[in-house]
């Protein structure tokens, strides 16, 4: 493995921002000082005036592989990841087939380490009955188990009672959960199918999945892991009100109940659907406005704990159907630095809180084995950004294979010039080297 040298990069790490250089070898950041320019290395990147973020760790995407491979692969979407900073993944499990025995589970992980050039991990998914395969899940090296307490996409919606107090009574590591009341949003689907017929506007949406239903089952979760002391973490908090059920009184290491909020609820509103329509349906649904301000301000104040994107990838004919038929989810894992750093230009965050959110805490929160920091004898996963450049997302370049994101048009006042995976330059400059594979990342449980 080639040996990397940075030299005079602003480094954003652990709450500070430090121009200093790295040392990268053998895949881990050797040596971190304010002097390594006498040092030789195969590939020296002199980064004067532009900021060195830890790789973003996105713990929600779904890359369709196996059985979906004509919206998108692994390999694919991982790539298009690293080409925005997200160094490593974690993929969920509704799959086709989706992923509810060890064998399945293994697959992906196979698929993996032959094609994805990010770092790598998948969940587990439970369903009604498949228990016991779920308790068989090796803590140390998968992300956590998958609990979809609203159907969304695909069929894996765990109603029964009897099997949810199973699931969080038993199991012995991270269960993260899609919280939607699945009643809730059936009784609204009825009302509305009679309302409007066949073919509502998408405005409809976050008036079918609604605050209610959203905050019904996210409560119903977090009383189940206080009732039986789980690790629950719950992703996609879309709603103000279900910010009120976390705490930011002890530190995030010793929560036993952690959230997440996904860049696309924080930078649309439910105006949006006006122009973008079921570009942007995805399920829990874009809010009102207002509630994207309180997701912000509850990021800030550490209630809600990481940053994701939970890349949906459909294809642009599928998202064209009409509002009941048009899938639910959008493709955001090539952009999500760059729209948190305009957050960043707007005043509204810190570069620190950025990398916290994106990085740090994502590694905190999963007990990743040596990723998500910038410190001697850790993974390389490295960010080079310049903040004084811009990016233009553009049909032509997109690297989804879906080919069309829901920023088309927009200009984003940062770029990504660099980004480094585990000690490998996977990309630079707009240009890919896929002569190396990410590696399974590792949990110290």
């Amino acid at each position: 493995m080639k040996t990397i040298l940075i030299l005079n990069a602003q480094v954003v790490n652990e709450g500070k921002i430090q121009t200093t250089d790295i040392f990268v070898k053998d895949g881990l950041i050797e040596k971190i000082d304010t002097n390594l320019s006498g040092l030789t290395a195969d590939k020296v990147i002199d980064a004067k005036g532009k900021h060195l973020f830890p790789g973003v760790i996105d713990d929600q995407v779904h890359f369709r592989e196996p059985g979906l491979t004509h919206k998108a692969c692994i390999h694919s979407e991982a790539r298009a990841g690293v080409a925005g900073g997200v160094t490593s993944f974690m993929e969920m499990p509704n799959t086709v087939p989706n992923a509810l025995n060890q064998e399945l589970l293994a697959d992906k992980y196979e698929i993996a380490a032959r094609t994805s050039l990010a770092n790598y991990s998948f969940y587990m998914g439970a369903s009604n009955d498949n228990i016991e395969e779920v308790l068989k899940t090796n803590i140390q090296n998968v992300c956590g188990i998958k609990v979809f307490m609203g159907s969304s996409t695909g069929n894996m919606l765990v109603d029964n009672e009897k099997t949810l107090e199973n699931i969080f009574s038993k199991s012995p590591m991270l269960i993260a959960t899609h919280c939607e009341d699945e009643a809730t949003v059936r009784a609204n689907t009825e009302i509305y199918k009679e309302r409007f017929g066949d073919n509502p506007h998408p405005r409809v949406h976050p008036e079918i999945r609604n605050v209610e239903a959203c905050y019904k089952s996210s409560s119903m979760a977090v009383e189940l892991a206080k009732r039986h002391n789980t690790r629950l973490h719950i992703l996609h908090i879309t709603t103000g009100k279900e910010t009120a059920l976390f705490t930011n009184e002890i530190p995030l290491k010793e929560k036993k109940i952690t959230s997440e909020v996904c860049v696309h609820h924080l930078w649309f509103d439910a105006r949006d659907y006006e122009t973008l329509g079921n570009q942007i349906k995805c399920n829990p649904a874009v809010k009102a406005d207002g509630h994207k301000q309180q997701l912000l301000q509850a990021l800030l104040d550490d209630k809600i704990d990481v940053i994701a994107t939970d890349h949906a990838p459909h294809t642009w004919a599928e998202k064209q159907n009409p509002y009941w038929s048009s899938p639910s989810g959008l493709p955001l894992v090539q952009h999500p630095l760059n729209l948190m750093l305009e957050f960043y230009k707007e005043g509204k965050i810190t570069l620190e809180k950025i990398a916290e959110k994106m990085s740090h805490a994502v590694a905190d929160c999963f007990q990743i084995s040596k990723r998500g920091y910038i410190r001697e004898g850790y993974w390389a996963d490295l960010v080079l950004v310049d903040l004084n450049d811009s990016t233009t997302v553009t049909k032509e370049n997109v690297y989804y294979q879906c080919g069309w994101s829901p920023l088309e048009g927009q200009t984003l006042h940062s770029k990504i010039t660099h980004t480094i995976v585990s000690g490998h330059l996977a990309f630079q400059e707009g240009t890919f080297d896929e002569s190396a594979t990410g590696k399974r990342m590792l949990f110290e449980r």
